[in-house]
């Protein structure tokens, strides 16, 4: 007699990874909040969540980025000294927010040309 075992996903449904908001401290699946890391003294978001370094996590909210703000969140999440400047991560989250409902798709909102992506990505390294 043949036993045949039922493919069993890795992961249940609905249980991805866990992040905390360093604005609100609320607790929220990773795919709800953006990633930040630090990088050339400033906070910079990092939606594909692929570059190097510790991050911090923000919901993609004006007001959870001002809770950050007036909280010190970013230097003691990121673990860096001094002030880390947010204007760069300030301008992705209204563009965030000004894109939902706007009914555009990823490939839409991605305008930049992979070469141009790819020198902004070398600029950051140096």
């Amino acid at each position: 007699m043949v036993h045949r075992q039922i493919a069993v996903p890795a992961r249940p449904r609905g249980s991805g990874p866990v992040r905390t908001c360093v604005g609100c401290r609320a607790r929220a699946a990773d795919t709800e909040l953006l990633r930040v890391v630090f990088a050339d003294g400033d906070a910079v978001p990092d939606p594909r969540r692929r570059m190097p370094g510790r991050g911090a996590w923000v919901h993609p909210d004006a007001g959870c980025l001002a809770k950050a703000e007036k909280r010190r969140a970013f230097p003691r999440a990121l673990r860096v000294q001094g002030a880390v400047g947010v204007e760069g991560l300030r301008a992705e989250i209204e563009r965030l927010a000004g894109n939902v409902g706007a009914g555009k798709s990823r490939s839409e909102e991605d305008t930049g040309s992979r070469s141009t992506r790819h020198e902004s990505a070398v600029k950051l390294k140096t």
